[in-house]
């Protein structure tokens, strides 16, 4: 089983097959996030679709990944944002369940892809080209997202999130650190050395 998923992971026709799930699944996200944009001032244009620009990063390795070429910075910050918003959407969604007894079926569907999202971030770990200051680069740009969604209220646009925002955004923080942390974890035996 240990020799099966690095194979399949750096089979090529798998690798194609995800660069393309992963490039509709982020052209259909900025998509999703049209009407919200469309109100945004451009300032915070790019801070705001947080899912897609996740996938986009992700996108971005598989192509270069597909051609045996690693882009530390793009990967260091696919794995973080991948995770946290992957976490992050099952959680929100998880707890909009609980407080109305139900999902749509855009809930359910953004579980499951959420999740996939997440996992495939941290499947691809042993092959990243990070450190350490892959790592910061990547950690700022995630904590300054979260300023811009819970300071400058610039967060993705749902009922339940506007009714506890302080509470999510603390959350969301910590997540982050959480998500941080987790990339250090993993690709620590990538050379760490700045």
């Amino acid at each position: 089983m240990k020799t099966i998923i690095p194979y399949i992971l750096n089979h090529r026709i798998f690798l194609t097959v995800l660069f393309i799930v992963n490039l509709f699944g982020t052209i259909y996200g900025y998509i999703w996030y049209e009407s919200q944009l469309s109100i945004t001032e451009p300032i915070y244009l790019i801070f705001v679709p947080d899912s897609p620009t996740a996938s986009l990063f992700f996108t971005i390795f598989l192509g270069f990944y597909l051609y045996k070429k690693n882009v530390p910075y793009i990967e260091a910050l696919a794995m973080i944002t991948l995770l946290k918003y992957g976490i992050w959407a099952v959680v929100m969604n998880g707890l909009t369940f609980v407080e109305y007894g139900q999902l749509p079926w855009t809930g359910y569907m953004l579980v499951i892809s959420h999740g996939a999202m997440a996992v495939q971030g941290l499947l691809y770990a042993p092959y990243y080209k990070i450190r350490m200051r892959h790592i910061v680069v990547a950690a700022i740009w995630t904590l300054h997202n979260d300023v811009i969604d819970y300071v400058f209220e610039q967060m993705p646009i749902y009922s339940a999130i506007m009714d506890n925002m302080n509470e999510i955004g603390y959350f969301t923080f910590w997540l982050s650190i959480f998500c941080i942390g987790v990339c250090y974890y993993l690709t620590r035996n990538n050379s760490h050395s700045v």
